[in-house]
C-alpha cells in the first residue's frame, strides 16, 4: 500500500499531453487549446460611435454652446466616407466615423436648433465640451491584429468563442480528447432500469455515472459495458477496448482481496505492468493502476459507488488533466465546522456542504452518513473535504483542504451565512 501522493506521482510520470487536432471554433467547446490563437484582424476594427449622438472633429476642444451644421447621417453597417466640410454628422451606436472626425457627443447632450422637413437634423448646438477620442472605440483596442487572443491550454467555452468568432477565426488547434472506456463488473448488475429487478440483483450506477463524468471533464467515453464476474469477460473486455484504440480504460468492481476479485490476475494475465495497487485513503483503498503493454492506462476502482466517485475525483481525473495538457488544480482551503476524527495513516475524501460567512471565508461542514455505499448524500454535497494522513483530531474552525465535486463547474456554494 502507498500514500495518496506517491500513487499521483506515478500515475502522472506516465501521462502527457495528447496529440493535437484542429477544428472549427463552434465545434470546440469544452476542448483545450493546443496552440496560441492569434487575431487575424483589429478588434474592433475601425474606429467606431460608443452612443447614438453626432460625431464632430475635435483636435482642440469644442466649448459648450458651440453651434455646428449637420452635413449628414452615419448608421452601422454604412460604408466608409469622408466628413467633407467637416462639421457635424449624426451617428449611430456601432457606426464607423466618417473619415476626419474623431469625437462623438451623446445625442442627449445637444440641442437641436434645425431640422429639415423629413425630421432630418440640420443644426445642434453643444451643450457640453467635447474633446478628442471623446464616446470613441478605438480600431484595436480590444485586440490588435496578429495578438494572441487566447494562449495554449485555455478551456474552450461560449466567451471564448465570442471573441473569436467577433475575430472572424475559421479554425483552432485542440488537444485531442481522452479516448476512454469504461467496464462494470458484477453478475447482479442490471443496466436496464425498464427491466424490474430479480432477487439479489441491483441496477447499474457506476458505469452510467462515470461516462456521465468522463464526457464532462473531457474525455470521449468510446465504449460502456457491464461484465460478470469471470477472468475471462474482464479480459475480453480490456481486449475491446484496446482495439478500439482507447487511451485509459477506468473498470469498477472486482479489485480487492476476495475470492471474486479477479481484476489483478486478468492484468497479470495480459503482461500489465502494475503502477500500484491499494492506496492509504478512504474510500477506495483497492484502487490499482496499470499500464497494459502496446495499450491504454488502466484505473481499476473498487466498486462501492463513494469509491468510484473518490478515485474518478482525486486520481482519474488529474490524468485527464495532464492528458489535455492543463496544469494541476490549485489546492483551495476552508473553514471546517464540524469535528472530525480521521483514522491515522489515510488520507479521507468526506462528502461537504459549503457556505459563505459575512466575512468573505468559505465553511465546510461534512455531511452524516459518510458510508461509501451511501449515493443519495453525494447527491446533495457541494463537494469533498480532503484530510491528509497525518491530519489527526480535526476541531471546529481548522482550515482544511477542501476540492469542488467537479473541477470544470468549480466550487458549488449552499449559500447563507454559517
Amino acid at each position: 500500500m502507498i500514500g495518496y501522493r506517491e500513487a499521483i506521482a506515478r500515475l502522472l510520470a506516465h501521462a502527457s499531453r495528447l496529440p493535437a487536432e484542429t477544428c472549427a471554433p463552434a465545434a470546440a467547446l469544452g476542448r483545450v487549446l493546443a496552440a496560441d490563437v492569434t487575431s487575424p484582424i483589429a478588434l474592433p476594427s475601425f474606429d467606431h460611435a460608443a452612443m447614438d449622438g453626432y460625431a464632430l472633429a475635435a483636435p482642440e476642444p469644442l466649448e459648450p454652446g458651440s453651434e455646428h451644421a449637420v452635413h449628414g447621417s452615419q448608421a452601422a453597417g454604412d460604408a466608409a466616407r469622408g466628413a467633407g466640410d467637416g462639421g457635424a454628422w449624426e451617428i449611430m451606436t456601432g457606426a464607423r466615423l466618417p473619415e476626419g472626425l474623431d469625437a462623438v457627443v451623446a445625442v442627449e447632450r445637444t440641442e437641436l436648433l434645425e431640422a429639415a422637413a423629413d425630421g432630418r437634423p440640420t443644426r445642434i448646438r453643444l451643450l457640453d465640451a467635447l474633446s478628442e477620442g471623446q464616446n470613441v472605440r478605438h480600431a484595436g483596442v480590444d485586440l490588435a491584429q496578429g495578438a494572441v487572443a487566447l494562449p495554449a491550454g485555455t478551456r474552450f467555452g461560449p466567451a471564448q468563442l465570442m471573441l473569436l468568432a467577433g475575430a472572424g477565426v475559421r479554425a483552432v488547434s485542440v488537444v485531442r480528447r481522452p479516448r476512454v472506456a469504461v467496464i462494470g463488473t458484477g453478475k447482479e448488475l442490471v443496466t436496464d432500469p425498464a427491466q424490474p429487478l430479480a432477487d439479489s440483483q441491483i441496477y447499474s450506477s457506476n458505469a452510467p455515472y462515470l461516462a456521465a463524468a468522463l464526457g464532462h471533464a473531457g474525455a470521449e467515453v468510446v465504449t460502456c459495458e457491464v461484465v460478470d464476474d469471470t477472468t475471462d469477460t474482464y479480459v475480453d473486455a480490456l481486449r475491446r477496448a484496446r482495439v478500439a484504440g482507447v487511451d485509459l480504460v477506468v473498470s469498477t468492481g472486482a479489485v480487492s482481496m476476495g475470492r471474486y476479485d479477479f481484476v489483478p490476475e486478468a492484468l497479470r494475465r495480459l503482461g500489465a505492468d502494475v503502477l500500484f495497487h491499494k492506496v492509504a485513503m478512504r474510500p477506495g483503498k483497492p484502487l490499482l493502476a496499470a499500464t497494459l503493454p502496446d495499450g491504454p492506462r488502466v484505473m481499476a476502482l473498487p466498486g462501492t459507488p463513494m469509491a468510484v466517485a473518490a478515485g474518478l475525483r482525486f486520481f482519474v481525473t488529474p490524468v485527464l488533466r495532464a492528458m489535455l495538457g492543463l496544469p494541476a488544480e490549485p489546492v483551495l482551503h476552508a473553514v471546517l465546522d464540524t469535528p472530525q476524527q480521521p483514522k491515522a495513516g489515510l488520507r479521507h475524501f468526506l462528502r461537504a456542504r459549503f457556505q459563505l460567512a459575512a466575512d468573505g471565508r468559505l465553511h465546510a461542514r461534512v455531511m452524516p452518513q459518510q458510508q461509501p455505499f451511501r449515493i443519495a448524500p453525494y447527491a446533495l454535497a457541494d463537494g469533498w473535504v480532503v484530510l491528509d494522513e497525518d491530519a489527526g483530531d480535526c476541531a471546529p474552525g481548522r482550515v482544511v483542504e477542501v476540492a469542488s465535486l467537479d473541477p470544470e463547474t468549480g466550487l458549488a456554494i449552499t449559500g447563507g451565512a454559517p
